[in-house]
């Protein structure tokens, strides 16, 4: 059991969702916590991060770094991709082992299932079907992460969860104009119509593709929350429980970011749409006792407010 004392690393911690994971954590009075930028530590090398783990020997780890972009820089960089969260993945969680760490969350994501997945998604459903292509690389290093952490566990007899969410969005999210995912984008388009008084928002493909979302601060509740829960599974689906079209969610966002003005959207069909539909069945978190609480409109104002300050 993780108490207020005890030393936790959070791997990752400057990302959208390691940094909400310091957030919850030091809102629920955590205060032992170990973070290293990438200069300070460098999880691509092995020999430095069993050497860090040996030394700080954390009870608790939270391993949220990973290489994350959107469609387009998870096609064109497809090798850096797989080999740079296989290797930081493996880096962690056999030094974990190694020195004696009994307890991992590792965070995984949605796109680990199949791309023509039967909906809603079943944690069971991994490894039944063909992945999207244009994430493979990452799906499939995410993948070897939970195979890694569920056979640890039986040999071993460690405590390694996986947490798969669904797409998140919030503050410290990367607004980058290429490489960031859908909803980030969203906003640094919207941000840029309002700056420019454009009429017009372009956005990938026809719009058709369904999604969920959850906001990170319910992630990192999640995080928290199953930290201290012992669970039967090594794998737990964490979403919303809700799904809307992509265009809807344009639509919605105009609304909340530019409620007085008149945009029209247009769909750049040269780009690709992705997964057609992405919804997670989240029966067995809610069979733990957990649910997602946001508000979706306070959290798409909070994420915007993050953006302005970037």
């Amino acid at each position: 059991m993780v108490n207020k004392r005890s030393t936790i690393y959070i791997a990752g911690h400057k990302g959208l969702v390691g940094s909400a994971i310091v957030r919850k954590l030091k809102e629920k009075g955590y205060k032992n916590l170990v973070t290293k930028t990438r200069r300070e530590l460098d999880l691509l090398d092995q020999k430095k991060v069993f050497q860090f783990i040996k030394k700080i020997k954390p009870n608790f780890i939270f391993l949220a770094a990973a290489k994350v972009g959107g469609i387009n820089h998870n096609n064109i960089k497809r090798a850096e991709f797989i080999y740079e969260n296989l290797t930081i993945q493996n880096n962690i969680i056999h030094s974990a082992y190694k020195c004696g760490v009994k307890d991992i969350i590792f965070l995984g994501s949605s796109c680990v299932y199949p791309r023509n997945c039967k909906q809603p998604i079943k944690e069971e459903y991994l490894l039944s079907g063909k992945l999207e292509h244009t994430n493979e690389p990452y799906a499939i290093a995410k993948i070897a992460g939970i195979k890694m952490c569920e056979n640890y566990n039986l040999q071993y007899k460690t405590n390694y969860k996986c947490l798969m969410p669904t797409n998140t969005f919030g503050p410290n999210d990367n607004y980058h104009k290429v490489n960031s995912h859908f909803f980030p984008a969203l906003i640094r388009k919207i941000n840029n119509i309002k700056k420019n008084n454009k009429k017009n928002l372009i956005i990938w493909g026809d719009g058709s593709a369904k999604r969920e979302i959850i906001y990170v601060d319910d992630l990192a509740d999640a995080c928290v929350y199953f930290m201290n829960k012992k669970i039967k599974e090594t794998v737990i689906n964490i979403g919303s429980g809700k799904e809307y079209r992509v265009k809807d969610y344009a639509k919605k966002y105009l609304e909340i970011l530019l409620p007085n003005k008149k945009i029209i959207i247009k769909y750049d069909k040269t780009k690709p749409n992705g997964t057609p539909r992405k919804i997670l069945d989240i029966s067995l978190a809610k069979k733990y006792g957990w649910t997602a609480k946001a508000n979706l409109k306070e959290a798409i104002i909070a994420t915007y407010k993050d953006f302005l300050l970037k």
